[in-house]
């Protein structure tokens, strides 16, 4: 679906199972946003800035931002950060019902995560052309003989997702 270039880049996601609500669109952009705010915090930590929020039935159950190179850990992505902390303050491996939200694609290694997690919907800002496990170069949350599907949108804020990677790589030049 492409983008009309007179409708705000904060109000459009491409929904590929069921189109989102209106109100439910406006809460995506919400959403983003705090994680928007968290992957600028990573940037300013030297982290590659990506930041994820977990969210079921309006309450925040985690957050995270990537720290794989503060925490010499290569899964220290946002999204495992994210779900370790939900997990945590939920009392449960599974968040049936919950949304990730994610200011960039996941990875292979976090699409097995939201798997295993049972996370209903998936939101993320822009694509990752090079490690890009839900559309871009694999589609990890389709696979047929996968016991779970989530639904995923993509593009809620993806400018200024893109906006924050821009400037990141451009400082490190």
């Amino acid at each position: 679906m492409k983008k009309p270039s007179d409708e705000p880049d904060e109000l459009l996601a491409i929904e590929q199972l069921a189109s989102p609500s209106p109100s439910q669109q406006r809460m995506d952009v919400l959403y983003m946003q705090q994680a928007l705010q968290l992957a600028h915090q990573a940037g300013k930590l030297g982290e590659v800035p990506v930041g994820s929020v977990v969210i079921r039935d309006g309450e925040l159950l985690g957050t995270g931002m990537n720290r794989c190179v503060m925490n010499h850990d290569p899964s220290a992505h946002a999204e495992v950060l994210a779900l370790r902390e939900a997990g945590a303050r939920a009392g449960s491996c599974r968040l049936d019902g919950a949304t990730l939200y994610v200011t960039l694609e996941p990875c292979l290694m976090c699409c097995g995560a939201l798997l295993q997690a049972r996370i209903a919907r998936l939101v993320f800002g822009a694509r990752e052309p090079g490690t890009g496990g839900v559309v871009s170069i694999h589609e990890a949350l389709r696979l047929p003989r996968v016991n779970h599907h989530v639904a995923i949108s993509e593009g809620v804020r993806a400018n200024d997702s893109k906006a924050l990677l821009r400037e990141f790589f451009q400082s490190l030049r």
